[in-house]
């Protein structure tokens, strides 16, 4: 049964939900800082701005709109007097898994990005891991560590596909 903490938890984690993507959609240009115009700080340090391709921006964007989709599917089964406990009971277990699955995705994305240097989209599917970097170059080796590293986070075996996509 959904008690009121359950309701405020999913309603928090929700607002934090929505205020990371808005941090993740920002300009970059809000994220960079100004230069000191009067000259006082002096920096050897060189800004480089990169840019997702906008493969990776429209798989994250269409990956977004079917969570929305799903999640408020399931927000109105919660919601409904119709639906039984046993409903309720799944509905709740399978947001608890959507939310999961997508903090996997983020964190499996930050590591590639943290370990390879390489913008990624991440999509998970039951035991199938897609992978799509954002490379020119198409690397073998490079796609086997990326698999290694993705299997590594995993017992059970996975089913990883890296696809290389040029901007």
């Amino acid at each position: 049964m959904v008690n009121k903490k359950n309701i405020w938890f999913l309603t928090l984690f929700s607002l934090i939900l929505v205020l990371s993507i808005y941090y993740i959609t920002m300009p970059n240009d809000l994220l960079l800082t100004s230069v000191d115009t009067k000259g006082d700080i002096e920096s050897d340090e060189v800004v480089s701005e990169i840019s997702e391709s906008t493969i990776l921006v429209a798989l994250r964007v269409e990956d977004e709109e079917s969570y929305l989709e799903e999640l408020e599917t399931l927000k109105n089964i919660l919601n409904s007097k119709d639906a039984s406990v046993k409903e309720k009971n799944n509905a709740y277990e399978q947001m608890k898994s959507l939310n999961i699955n997508k903090s996997e995705q983020q964190k499996l994305e930050s590591d590639i990005k943290k370990e390879f240097n390489l913008n990624s989209f991440v999509k998970i599917d039951g035991n199938q891991v897609r992978v799509v970097v954002d490379s020119d170059k198409h690397d073998t080796k490079l796609a086997n560590n990326i698999i290694r590293k993705i299997q590594n986070n995993y017992e059970n075996d996975m089913y990883i596909s890296v696809k290389f996509q040029s901007k």
